[in-house]
């Protein structure tokens, strides 16, 4: 884990950034306050920092408002330990109100300041996997469908402010209810994982995919007007239908049906998303395992 040490005494500067590397951590070293806000707001930030109160430009104390400033219009969140001389519990409660999660008492021991961080790493890594749930469909780990949407609004304003073609595909699962009811839902969760790999391995690394609900996947496909976002999906429903899968003693061919249309600007998500879902319903009326625009 990446950690900011911010610290403008080179003495304990050089001891902390010694001891962080022998703990396995990855330090980023600065001598004052604006470097540390710098690296704290920049794009690749470490989410765990050890900051100085007393330092030359900014104090720990206004890092840890503008951190949490920031923090609050972005989602994210970072760690902060302040380190400090001031150990008095007035000068503790305001470095916490101020935006501190924890403290250190200058001349700090070792072992506890390790022990402090570790604490910081747990919840970190917890906050992370909630942050993670709370976007990602827990049985594909794809997009659930509230981040799916958020997404999908941000890629129609792009097309707008661009003028870049943007396309979205609805998949369906053909046959899925056959499938639960013959071996059960344990090997239909099989099938859906298996999809949801298929998805990812095939399409773009830009392209957006989640659950939809249920069967249903939906793909957003950034810069791909209806004949390339065509090419891509028909390429994906050959590939799922290659791939038999191994359920008890039978091998069962999968195939889906899916649906495309294209982004005009104007429309609104619902109604793009309803022109895909009637593409889709084509597909399943023509016979299915078919793309329909």
């Amino acid at each position: 884990m990446r950690i900011l040490v911010a610290e403008d005494d080179m003495t304990t500067r050089v001891m902390l950034e010694s001891l962080l590397k022998k703990w396995g951590y990855d330090p980023v070293v600065v001598s004052d306050g604006e470097e540390a806000w710098r690296v704290l707001s920049g794009e690749e930030a470490p989410h765990l920092a050890v900051i100085d109160w007393l330092m030359p430009g900014l104090e720990g104390t206004e890092i840890c408002r503008l951190v949490r400033e920031r923090n609050r219009m972005n989602g994210k969140y970072q760690y902060i330990v302040l380190l400090t001389v001031q150990s008095e519990k007035e000068d503790v409660v305001r470095g916490l109100e101020a935006g501190a999660d924890d403290y250190v008492v200058k001349p700090f021991d070792s072992q506890e300041l390790r022990m402090r961080l570790s604490v910081a790493r747990r919840i970190l890594e917890l906050q992370d996997k909630l942050a993670f749930f709370a976007n990602h469909d827990q049985l594909t780990k794809l997009l659930n469908r509230h981040a799916l949407f958020e997404r999908l609004s941000g890629e129609m304003a792009r097309s707008d402010r661009e003028g870049t073609p943007l396309t979205l595909g609805l998949l369906d699962l053909d046959h899925f209810k056959r499938i639960n009811d013959t071996y059960g839902h344990l090997a239909g969760d099989r099938v859906l994982r298996s999809i949801a790999k298929i998805l990812c391995r095939e399409l773009r690394p830009y392209d957006v995919i989640g659950r939809y609900g249920g069967e249903e996947f939906v793909m957003v496909l950034p810069g791909a007007s209806s004949e390339e976002g065509y090419r891509i999906l028909d390429r994906i429903r050959e590939r799922i239908g290659d791939r038999p899968l191994k359920l008890d003693d039978d091998r069962v061919e999968l195939t889906v049906s899916m649906g495309l249309a294209e982004y005009r600007q104007g429309m609104t998500m619902d109604g793009l998303i309803a022109r895909a879902d009637e593409a889709m319903y084509r597909a399943k009326d023509a016979g299915r395992d078919k793309v329909s625009l």
